[in-house]
C-alpha cells in the first residue's frame, strides 16, 4: 500500500512536469533567403547555382522544421538570356522563373527593380500566372486616373498586391504565433506605368499598421545596403531584413537588427533559424550563408521544369554557337557586368567585349566601343565560363560593324558617352581613353578632321540611345556589312571566339 503511494505520487510528479513544460511559449521557424536569381540553371560551367538545387535544400529544411518559409527578395522576372528568347511568339519575360517558383512553393516575393524591365502587359502576365504572393509598400500600378497597388488576376478577380504579410505558425507543444512582413523597392527604374512613394517612409508606415496585429516584423526589400541600414534604424525592432539588390553576399548588424543578403543567381542562399519567445518577446536569429553547388543534388520535379526551358533555349544557340556549354575560358578575378559598374566606369567584362569586337575584324579598326546598356546580365562572371554565359552577358546580340566615321563625330560620340554616366548610354571602350581632358585613340591625340574606322555594336548606329549617331549622320562615311558566317556578324560569337583564342 506505501509502494502504492510512492508510486502514484512519483507518477503524478512526473506528469505535473511534462504538463508544465508541454508549452514553453517558445516556437522555432526557419527562412530560406534568395535574391537577384536570374537564371534556373546552374552557372559557371554548372559548378554554382540552379533552382533545383535550391529546392533540395528547401525540402531538407522543411524536414528539419515544417515552419520553414521560401522567399525571393527581389528581382527575378529580368534580365536573363532565357527570357530574350521567344516561345510560342511572345519573348518568355520571366514566365521561366514563375514556373520554377510555383513549383518550388514560394511563400512570398518582393518587387525589385528589374521587375520593371518587362512591359506592364507582361508583368501582369506574371503576376497572374504566380501561385505566391507578392508584397511590396511602396510600388504602385499607374493608371489614367490614379495610382493602385498591382494585383492578380485570375477568372476574373483581381487580388491587389499587400503593402504587408502575415503569416501564422503552430508548434509541436501547441505554441502559436503571427508574423509579419513589410517591404519596399528602390526607384531606380522608373517606368510610365509605375510609381515608386518614399520608401522610407512607406517602411515606417507598414510596420506601424501591422505590428500590433502580429508578434514580430521582418523585411523583405530590395534597396541598397544603405537604404537598408537607415530602415534599421528607423524600425530597430526588426529583428531581420532579408533583402536583395547588390548581388553579392553581407551579413550586417546596426543596433540588433540583422540584414542579409545573398549572391546572385542563387549562387548562395541565407538559412535563417530563428527562435521567438512569447513571455519574454525575444527573438533570436542565427544566419547561415549556403553555397549552392556541384555537391548538392538536383529535386526531381524542377530539375525536369528547368531541362525543359534549357532544351529550349540550347536550340536557340546552336543556331550560332555550335557547342554552347562548352567551357571556352577560366578567370579567378570576377569579370564585372553588374548594372552600377558597366554604366558608369570602364570594367574588365567591358574590355574583353570590346576588344573581342576589335578582334572580329583583325584589329584592322582604330578602337571598338559598346553602350552599357547592351550587357545586361547584371552579374559578375568568374572561374569556368562558357558560351551560354556570355549570352547571358550580350542576350540581345547584333552585329558587330566596321565604321569610317569623322574624328568630329568619334570626339560628340565618346563625350556623349561620358555624360550618360549612369545610363545604358554610358560607353565601354577599346583603344580609346580620357586623359588630362583629351581624347586618346590608339595613342594618339584624337584629331577631329582625320577619318577613323570603328567597331560599333549595330544598336548604336540605330540611334536610341546616342540620337545623332546614326547611318543617316553625314560623318558617317561607310559601314561594314558582315556575312552569316563571319565572327563580326553576332557580338557574342564574337567574344566567344575571341575567349577561345587567349
Amino acid at each position: 500500500m506505501k509502494f502504492s503511494k510512492v508510486f502514484l505520487c512519483i507518477l503524478s510528479t512526473v506528469l505535473l512536469s511534462s504538463c508544465t513544460s508541454k508549452n514553453d511559449h517558445k516556437i522555432d521557424f526557419t527562412f530560406l533567403q534568395l535574391n537577384d536569381v536570374y537564371e534556373i540553371a546552374p552557372i559557371q560551367g554548372a559548378e554554382f547555382g540552379g533552382m533545383a538545387r535550391v529546392e533540395t535544400v528547401h525540402k531538407e529544411l522543411l524536414k528539419e522544421n515544417p515552419n520553414t518559409m521560401l522567399f525571393m527578395a527581389g528581382d527575378f522576372l529580368n534580365p536573363s538570356l532565357m527570357g530574350t528568347i521567344k516561345v510560342d511568339g511572345e519573348r518568355v519575360h520571366g514566365r521561366q522563373m514563375v514556373e520554377v517558383m510555383n513549383a518550388m512553393n514560394f511563400d512570398l516575393a518582393a518587387f525589385g527593380n528589374h521587375e520593371f524591365d518587362v512591359s506592364k502587359k507582361d508583368l501582369q502576365k506574371r503576376l497572374n500566372e504566380s501561385d505566391f504572393p507578392w508584397i511590396s509598400a511602396n510600388v504602385k500600378l499607374k493608371t489614367k486616373d490614379l495610382s493602385i497597388p498591382f494585383f492578380k488576376e485570375v477568372n476574373g478577380l483581381k487580388k491587389s498586391v499587400g503593402e504587408t504579410f502575415i503569416k501564422e505558425f503552430t508548434d509541436d507543444d501547441g505554441t502559436k504565433i503571427k508574423i509579419g512582413f513589410i517591404s519596399v523597392c528602390i526607384p531606380s527604374n522608373p517606368k510610365e506605368f509605375v510609381e515608386y512613394e518614399n520608401m522610407f517612409v512607406k517602411a515606417r508606415a507598414s510596420y506601424t499598421a501591422l505590428k500590433d496585429s502580429v508578434d514580430i516584423v521582418f523585411g523583405l526589400t530590395h534597396v541598397k545596403i544603405a537604404n537598408d541600414k537607415r530602415i534599421a534604424k528607423l524600425i530597430p525592432d526588426l529583428p531581420l531584413i532579408m533583402g536583395g539588390h547588390e548581388h553579392t553576399n553581407s551579413l550586417d548588424t546596426i543596433g540588433s537588427v540583422v540584414i542579409s543578403k545573398a549572391d546572385a543567381n542563387a549562387k548562395t542562399v541565407f538559412i535563417h533559424r530563428i527562435s521567438y519567445d512569447k513571455i519574454t518577446k525575444k527573438t533570436i536569429v542565427k544566419s547561415e550563408l549556403k553555397e549552392i553547388n556541384s555537391s548538392i543534388k538536383f529535386d526531381e520535379k524542377v530539375g525536369g521544369i528547368v531541362n525543359k526551358w534549357q532544351k529550349i533555349l540550347t536550340s536557340k544557340i546552336k543556331d550560332i554557337i555550335k557547342k554552347p556549354n562548352e567551357i571556352i575560358y577560366q578567370t579567378n578575378i570576377p569579370l564585372d557586368g553588374r548594372d552600377t559598374q558597366i554604366r558608369s566606369t570602364q570594367t574588365n567584362l567591358g574590355q574583353i567585349i570590346t576588344k573581342a569586337m576589335s578582334f572580329a575584324y583583325n584589329d584592322n579598326v582604330d578602337c571598338a566601343i559598346v553602350n552599357g546598356g547592351s550587357i545586361r546580365i547584371d552579374d559578375q562572371l568568374s572561374g569556368n565560363i562558357n558560351a551560354v554565359d556570355i549570352f547571358r552577358v550580350l542576350p540581345y546580340g547584333g552585329a558587330v560593324l566596321k565604321v569610317e566615321i569623322k574624328g568630329r563625330l568619334l570626339k560628340r560620340v565618346l563625350d556623349y558617352g561620358v555624360l550618360a554616366k549612369s545610363t545604358g548610354a554610358y560607353l565601354q571602350r577599346f583603344n580609346v581613353e580620357n586623359i588630362g581632358g583629351k581624347w586618346i585613340v590608339k595613342n594618339k591625340e584624337l584629331d577631329i578632321t582625320k577619318t577613323y574606322k570603328v567597331a560599333f555594336s549595330d544598336y548604336l548606329l540605330k540611334g536610341f540611345d546616342i540620337p545623332f549617331l546614326s547611318i543617316d549622320n553625314k560623318e558617317v562615311l561607310s559601314i561594314n556589312t558582315s556575312l552569316v558566317n563571319d565572327i563580326s556578324h553576332d557580338i557574342r560569337k564574337a567574344v566567344v571566339v575571341y575567349l577561345k583564342s587567349l
